[in-house]
């Protein structure tokens, strides 16, 4: 072989790996800035700049949502926006599109202007949320954005993408709350479980028992006696009406027959008993008079909630339940109804309240532990949070119910993020860092089969025995909640961790510029708040 044909041949596959290396740069710029990953995108040529005052075209159909996208324009990025009288006038136009499903969208960008499609509410809703994250991290050049041209088509792969938050153990109030839900709907997050009720305290105003609150709103995790924190029930219409236009739904939880200390301590008649670590843990299961107190509670919460779904909790009854084995009603109670332990007379007091909630139009979620209760398939979602026991999984698809996977591991974000953090949780040596929220319920799911149909979705939980201040809320929840809605919204096959870090990063500065205290899990530049403790405290279903 020639010197000239070796170098001609080293040229070529110079120039192959040149022309590989300009592929891939080419590729990563095409990645578009939105979490979660949107299903088709295609980045074309040209750019949009956005001034400081632009003219709207929408649907009539469209006219409620169109205030909510002219306050996150003006709120976000200073942008004023007016309704202009024809579709030529305007640098957004949002139009009606029928053949979409109901949460799709379909965002265009050109160098004239935007089109956001939508066949409803939820669907604009998303492709605004989309825009806003295009916005985000758009150049500023003096007044104008700089957007580059696209063409989005979209659509979540799960209809339940959840995050529940727990305001008994400790209370953040109404902004907190509302931040949530902003940052929900900026990551296209639906449904807000809301953990009202529990051992340590109840947070819902009911007007039949006001006791519930200004008794059992007394105290928190770690102490007993701080004061009484709950809201009212404008607070929640308040709170109802700021998530639907977010198109986000409140799922209220009532818990029980257990985590009942609260409302316990403020009517004692309620009252089943428990045992010394947790007193007065679970409501009676033998009095009619527990019966017709809760169905007046749920009443209320039904007309305070638009929600069809109620949440009964039924978990860890069995923490507190051993008072039954020495109370003569409940004794009577198996006898009468032939239950034969007390795990059965807790399906049947959870079959009870399902029938109130029933009367009220409403349908039931419970914890797993509710698998064997006999409820109405089609009036009953089951939550599967018990990852040890993937069996009740399965048996929660092969008795038919749907289902929403919120498994301790990966998705209970009072878990810690990084080996070495000390406040949150373990399970063993086992916790949750953002890698694994992000990968959870990908092409797995496809071992299903037909069942694959019967889950709703996936959720986060944060439970609040260590988060003592908003910093460490933030520092659980950001940015483990992007990874959330992209493992919610995106299919394994569509998903790529590498990807999403890029992006991710460009998000960290959003929560800096809002005032987050994240957790940075690129340089961990902030530490770990700080639980302090006034007494020790055990997760009641601690694996150690």
């Amino acid at each position: 072989m020639n010197r000239k044909t070796t170098i001609e041949r080293m040229k070529g596959r110079l120039t192959g790996i040149f022309l590989l290396l300009f592929l891939l740069i080419q590729f990563v710029e095409a990645q578009v800035a939105i979490i979660p990953r949107p299903q088709h995108y295609e980045v074309r040529t040209g750019k949009l700049n956005l001034g400081r005052n632009i003219g709207i075209v929408a649907d009539p159909l469209f006219d409620p949502t169109l205030l909510y996208l002219k306050k996150l324009l003006l709120g976000h990025f200073g942008i004023s926006a007016y309704v202009a009288t024809r579709d030529e006038d305007a640098q957004i136009v949002i139009a009606l599109d029928e053949t979409l499903e109901r949460e799709a969208y379909r965002l265009q960008i050109d160098p004239m202007r935007i089109r956001i499609y939508a066949s409803g509410k939820s669907g604009l809703v998303n492709g605004i949320a989309s825009l806003d994250q295009l916005l985000s991290v758009a150049v500023q050049r003096g007044d104008q954005r700089e957007l580059d041209a696209v063409d989005i088509k979209d659509k979540a792969q799960f209809a339940w993408r959840g995050f529940m938050l727990d305001e008994s153990r400790h209370f953040f109030g109404k902004e907190k709350v509302k931040s949530l839900l902003d940052w929900m709907a900026f990551y296209k997050l639906n449904k807000f479980h809301w953990h009202l009720t529990d051992e340590p305290a109840w947070r819902l105003s009911i007007q039949r028992y006001p006791w519930l609150t200004q008794i059992g709103g007394i105290g928190n995790y770690l102490d007993p006696y701080a004061s009484v924190q709950y809201y009212t029930q404008n607070d929640i219409s308040e709170i109802i009406a700021y998530a639907d236009e977010r198109n986000i739904e409140v799922i209220p939880e009532i818990d029980m027959p257990g985590h009942a200390t609260a409302a316990n301590r403020a009517y004692p008649f309620l009252s089943g008993g428990g045992n010394e670590k947790h007193p007065d843990f679970t409501f009676h299961p033998a009095k009619n008079t527990t019966y017709s107190f809760l169905t007046h509670v749920l009443r209320e919460v039904k007309v305070l909630f638009p929600s069809t779904y109620v949440h009964l909790g039924g978990d860890e009854v069995a923490f507190g339940s051993d008072a039954w084995n020495n109370d003569r009603q409940v004794q009577d109670l198996k006898k009468t109804e032939g239950l034969k332990s007390n795990k059965e007379v807790e399906e049947y007091f959870i079959r009870r309240m399902a029938d109130s909630v029933a009367r009220i139009n409403g349908k039931v979620i419970v914890w797993d532990e509710m698998v064997e209760a006999k409820l109405a398939k089609d009036r009953t979602v089951m939550m599967w949070w018990r990852h040890d026991k993937p069996a009740q999984l399965n048996k929660i698809l092969e008795k038919g119910y749907q289902a929403i996977l919120t498994p301790r591991l990966p998705l209970y974000f009072d878990f810690v993020q990084q080996e070495n953090h000390r406040y949150g949780r373990k399970w063993g040596k086992g916790f949750n860092p953002i890698q694994d929220v992000y990968n959870f319920a990908g092409e797995q799911l496809d071992s299903l089969g037909d069942r694959r149909k019967q889950i709703l979705g996936i959720q986060g939980n944060l439970w609040t025995e260590t988060v003592t201040d908003i910093n460490r809320l933030d520092y659980l929840v950001f940015p483990r909640i992007a990874a959330l809605a992209e493992a919610a919204w995106t299919s394994g096959k569509q998903r790529n961790f590498e990807q999403f870090a890029t992006l991710l990063k460009k998000h960290l500065a959003l929560y800096r510029e809002q005032g987050i205290y994240y957790f940075d899990p690129f340089q961990d530049s902030h530490p770990e708040p700080v639980v302090m403790k006034k007494t020790q405290k055990q997760y009641i279903d601690n694996a150690d």
